[in-house]
C-alpha cells in the first residue's frame, strides 16, 4: 500500500457504525459522572467489598465529587466534540 492509497482511505469520510453508540453511551456515563457522581461511587463501593476493610471509608469528600464533576465536564466536552465529528 503506498501512501496515497493510505490518505485517500483515512480521509474517504466513512466512519465505523460502532462508534456513535458507543460515544453515546459514553456521553450517558459523562452525563452521570457530572450529574450524580455519587451513584458511581455507590458501584464502585459494591466492586471494593472483597479487599477493602471498610469500602464506605472511600467516599470522595466534598471536594472530591467537585473534582469529579470537572473532569466530567472536560469528559463531556471531547465526547460531544468526538460525536459532532462523527455525524
Amino acid at each position: 500500500m503506498n501512501l496515497e492509497a493510505s490518505t485517500l482511505a483515512a480521509s474517504d469520510g466513512s466512519s465505523n457504525p460502532v462508534l456513535v453508540p458507543l460515544l453515546c453511551l459514553f456521553l450517558v456515563m459523562g452525563l452521570i459522572q457530572v450529574l450524580r457522581p455519587q451513584l458511581l461511587w455507590k458501584l464502585n463501593r459494591n466492586l471494593q467489598r472483597g479487599w477493602v476493610r471498610n469500602p464506605d471509608a472511600t467516599e470522595p469528600t466534598g471536594k472530591g465529587y467537585a473534582m469529579q464533576r470537572a473532569t466530567g465536564v472536560v469528559f463531556l466536552a471531547f465526547v460531544i466534540w468526538m460525536l459532532v465529528q462523527q455525524i
